[in-house]
């Protein structure tokens, strides 16, 4: 009697991979469509939000809505006021001035310590202006004040020092949204920024430290013009 056949083993499954993104949190989904709300200026210093119109623009429940809020009033952005809603911070001059005088202090020391400038900063830094031109062209401000505040912050990178980089880094927030409102509301700061930025570029593959500390004066200067309500 021929022997039984031997029973038939599966193949050994793999286990299943879903190809879907997965969502973050509703409180982080929240939390980022307010921010970037803010920082683009669709939701300009003074609106009033409510849980529930921002629940439904979401698409969550008021819970996470109510964690997102806390943490963006704890970041400065945003003032709760109970049963009422949140409201939107504007930058006031005197934050602007802070700002500004932070800069200049960071910015200058780093652009003289990126000189001698790597090759690696240089086509970056081209790179940056590139995207600035397209994002001008195109009446992509948001976008725009991104791409500018990027081409400051690979300056300070540059200069090796990480806890400037830090301090920098904690204003960026504050940043775009002076950056947005200011091109908003001076559309003829675009071509300024771009040409100064060019300018600034020039004297930091020149080798010319000081002259790249100038263009940095110079281009945070008309900043503080803004703030006294005049304009150059």
């Amino acid at each position: 009697m021929p022997p039984a056949p031997a029973p038939a083993t599966k193949p050994a499954t793999k286990p299943a991979t879903s190809t879907a993104t997965k969502r973050p949190p509703a409180a982080d989904r929240v939390y980022m469509h307010v921010k970037q709300a803010v920082l683009d200026r669709r939701y300009e210093g003074g609106t009033l939000l409510t849980e529930g119109e921002l629940a439904e623009a979401v698409g969550v429940s008021r819970t996470p809505v109510r964690e997102a809020l806390l943490k963006l009033e704890v970041e400065g952005l945003i003032k709760l006021y109970p049963k009422k809603g949140a409201l939107v911070l504007a930058v006031s001059a005197q934050e602007t001035a802070d700002v500004v005088e932070t800069r200049l202090l960071v910015e200058e020391f780093a652009v003289r310590r990126a000189v001698p400038a790597p090759e690696r900063l240089v086509v970056r830094l081209q790179e940056l202006l590139a995207e600035q031109k397209e994002q001008a062209a195109a009446g992509d401000l948001a976008a725009l004040a991104v791409s500018d505040r990027c081409f400051h912050a690979e300056i300070v990178r540059n200069a090796g020092n990480e806890i400037l980089a830090r301090l920098y880094d904690q204003m960026r927030d504050r940043q775009l949204r002076m950056g947005v409102a200011v091109m908003h509301a001076q559309p003829d700061r675009v071509a300024k920024n771009i040409a100064e930025h060019e300018e600034m570029l020039a004297a930091i593959r020149d080798g010319d430290g000081e002259r790249a500390a100038q263009c940095v004066r110079q281009h945070l200067s008309w900043v503080k013009i803004l703030v006294r309500g005049d304009d150059r």
